[in-house]
C-alpha cells in the first residue's frame, strides 16, 4: 500500500520529469546550471508533486543557511510584538528565514543561542529590551554577526539599530514647555536600559539649558503596573508635575489610569502626559496618548542593511532612526 504520508523526493521529480536526479539538484541549487528546457520540466514536475528541496544538506556542507536567529523577550509589551512582526516580514521578503527564540531573562539566553547555533544561522538579531554586559558577551562568543535592536553595545561583533532617543527626549521637553507646563516629571524605565537612559538624557539636558533642573522622577520597569505605581509616587505630596514624560507607553497608560481613577487628576487640564513607542493602545479613545513613533519599518530596513554589510566587512555599525512625536489629547494642555 502506498504511504500517503511520504514526502516527494528528488528521485520522484526526476522520474516524472524524465531527467537525471543530478539535473533536479542543479535546478534547485543557486550555483547549478541546467538548460531552460530542463529547468522548465523539473519545475513543472516539482509543482505537480508538491516537492520542496531540503535545505539541510546544503547547510551541513557549510553553505549559508539564509537563516537569521531573532531573540526576543518581554512579549507582554505590544511594542515588541510589532518589532517581531516587522523584522520577520522584512527579512523574509529578502530571502531570509527566521528562527525565533523567546527568553524571559538573560539567564535563559545561552540556551537560546546554543539552539540557534545548531542551525548554523548566518546572524543574530536581538530585540531584547535590555542587553546586559553578560548578555552582550554571550552574543560576542557566538562569533557570528549580531544586531542589537534599540540597544547600544560596545562588545565585539555587535552592531546597533536605535531610535534617536536623545533627540526625542529633547522634543518631549520642548513640547511640554510649549504647552505652558512649568513643573515637569519623568518616569524612568529599568536602570540598565540604554534607550530609557538616552530619553532621560535628552529630556533633562534640554531642560537644564533652560535653567530647569528640578525634575520630579520615579522609576518603573516598562510595565503598566510600574507606571501606575511610579505616578502615585510623583503625587505623594498631593501636587505633582504639570507635564510628565514616560519612558514608554505602557507605563504612561498605567500612569494615566491612576491619575484619573485614583488621584482625581484631569488629563490634560491638570497634567500633560507623553509616552514613547506609539503602540496601538495609545490611540484608543480612552487614552489618546501623545507618543513617539519609532518607525519600526525603517529600523527593520536598517537592520537588513547592516546584515548585508556584514557579508563584506566585519566592522560594527551604529544606525539611528528619527522618532516622530504624534500629538494627541493627553498633552493638548492650553491652560
Amino acid at each position: 500500500m502506498k504511504n500517503i504520508h511520504r514526502l516527494p523526493t528528488s528521485t520522484d521529480v526526476a522520474q516524472l520529469a524524465g531527467v537525471s536526479q543530478s539535473a533536479v539538484s542543479r535546478t534547485f541549487s543557486r550555483r547549478g546550471s541546467v538548460s531552460p528546457a530542463t529547468r522548465a520540466k523539473v519545475l513543472a514536475a516539482a509543482d505537480r508533486l508538491g516537492y520542496r528541496p531540503n535545505a539541510l544538506p546544503a547547510i551541513m556542507q557549510g553553505q549559508r543557511s539564509q537563516m537569521i536567529a531573532l531573540v526576543t523577550g518581554r512579549m507582554h509589551n505590544p511594542f515588541y510584538a510589532r518589532v517581531l512582526q516587522a523584522l520577520t516580514n522584512t527579512l523574509q521578503q529578502h530571502g531570509q528565514q527566521v528562527l525565533v527564540s523567546c527568553v524571559d531573562s538573560d539567564h535563559a539566553l545561552d540556551a537560546a543561542l546554543n539552539q540557534s547555533m545548531r542551525y548554523r544561522v548566518d546572524a543574530i538579531v536581538s530585540a531584547l529590551a535590555v542587553i546586559t554586559p553578560a548578555a552582550a558577551a554571550s552574543f560576542s562568543r557566538t562569533g557570528i554577526p549580531v544586531v542589537a535592536f534599540n540597544n547600544v553595545q560596545n562588545a565585539p561583533g555587535i552592531s546597533s539599530v536605535n531610535s534617536d532617543n536623545e533627540s526625542a527626549g529633547r522634543q518631549a521637553a520642548a513640547h511640554l514647555l510649549a504647552q505652558k507646563c512649568q513643573r515637569l516629571g519623568f518616569i524612568h524605565g529599568p536602570s540598565d536600559s540604554p534607550a530609557a537612559q538616552q530619553r532621560w538624557q535628552g529630556f533633562s539636558g534640554y531642560l537644564a539649558k533652560r535653567g530647569i533642573s528640578d525634575i520630579a522622577t520615579a522609576h518603573g520597569d516598562f510595565s503598566y503596573q510600574s507606571g501606575a505605581e511610579a505616578v502615585a509616587r510623583l503625587w505623594r505630596t498631593g501636587m505633582g508635575p504639570e507635564g510628565v514624560f514616560c519612558a514608554n507607553d505602557l507605563m504612561a497608560l498605567g500612569a494615566m489610569d491612576t491619575l484619573r481613577q485614583t488621584l482625581g487628576v484631569r488629563i490634560p487640564e491638570d497634567v500633560a502626559v507623553v509616552g514613547y513607542d506609539n503602540i496601538d493602545a495609545s490611540g484608543w479613545g480612552a487614552y489618546q496618548l501623545s507618543s513617539f513613533d519609532q518607525d519600526i519599518d525603517a529600523m527593520a530596513n536598517e537592520t537588513l542593511a547592516i546584515l548585508k554589510h556584514y557579508r563584506s566587512s566585519d566592522q560594527s555599525m551604529l544606525r539611528k532612526v528619527p522618532a516622530r512625536l504624534v500629538i494627541r489629547a493627553s498633552s493638548a494642555f492650553s491652560g
